[in-house]
């Protein structure tokens, strides 16, 4: 399973929802490959934000190594499911798609719920990364089964 999770920036929620999927995976010794981009070009090149480097590493995890990149129409090709984090994400994503079978890999991480977008606020990293590893641990068990 290739799995791409993606937000707006690529600096805030995607990296946390890689960085916690593939510990995940990893645990459960699944050979599976994630990744993450933003629908925006902002970040380009950049690391993600340091207040989600820094809840990552919390959680023992260190995503201080992902590179921030663009959704490119090629994703779809890729990746068996894209994983947004929002409605607007969706949106973005949705309209590069090509035909049905690209859309049908598109979906929430937290189904009909948003994960809110933290970059506004200091605060709100903590929450953010809880939503994201249930998220996360919900998405493993629905194609696991466990």
């Amino acid at each position: 399973m290739k799995i791409l999770m993606v937000c707006l920036g690529n600096i805030c929620r995607s990296p946390l929802a890689h960085g916690v999927m593939e510990q995940l995976v990893k645990e459960r010794g699944l050979d599976w490959q994630v990744d993450s981009a933003g629908t925006g070009n902002w970040h380009i090149g950049q690391g993600p934000d340091r207040r989600s480097t820094r809840e990552a590493l919390k959680h023992g995890i260190d995503i201080s190594n992902q590179i921030c990149r663009q959704f490119r129409i090629r994703d779809f090709d890729d990746f068996d499911l894209i994983v947004v984090m929002d409605r607007s994400n969706r949106t973005d994503v949705l309209n590069l798609a090509r035909n049905e079978q690209d859309k049908a890999k598109v979906i929430m991480l937290l189904g009909d719920k948003e994960v809110p977008d933290p970059y506004h606020d200091d605060t709100q990293f903590a929450p953010v990364f809880n939503l994201v590893e249930q998220g996360c641990k919900d998405l493993l068990a629905k194609y696991i089964g466990s």
